[in-house]
């Protein structure tokens, strides 16, 4: 089975991506919900890629690479764009956002609290993010 794919950087290839992420963990039988979360997680990750690291340049790419580790899934995101600094983020209060109806600005808050670990590394000019997952 396929575990890669690569998409050049604009936002309608992020359904192919949900769509590939689908397929991979719908041969590991986990419940919807669990299945739903993580989607939305590699999905958020890749939206910001594309949109605020690589600024929908459809000349650029991301790559995706679902890897499974003992009970532990492994997605490696990578990109030649902007690094997201991890050391400069400073989680939104989320109640907040809610009661004044904003929209946005929470999606890397909702990765932290879907997958087990998140991590964002900088290897020369690839920037690569980690997130991994639980899955028994």
């Amino acid at each position: 089975m396929n575990n890669t794919i690569r998409v050049n950087c604009t936002k309608k290839n992020l359904k192919l991506i949900r769509d590939f992420v689908t397929g991979y963990l719908h041969t590991l039988r986990l419940s919807d919900i669990l299945m739903n979360q993580i989607v939305l997680a590699v999905d958020e990750i890749c939206a910001n890629l594309i949109i605020h690291a690589n600024h929908e340049d459809p000349t650029k790419y991301i790559s995706l690479a679902i890897m499974e580790q003992k009970d532990m899934l492994k997605f490696e995101i990578t990109d030649n764009g902007v690094a997201f600094r991890q050391s400069e983020y400073k989680e939104p209060d989320i109640q907040e956002h809610v009661r004044v109806g904003k929209k946005g600005g929470v999606g890397i808050a909702l990765v932290n609290r879907i997958m087990d670990k998140v991590e964002f590394e900088t290897v020369g000019n690839r920037n690569i993010c980690l997130l991994y997952k639980k899955i028994r």
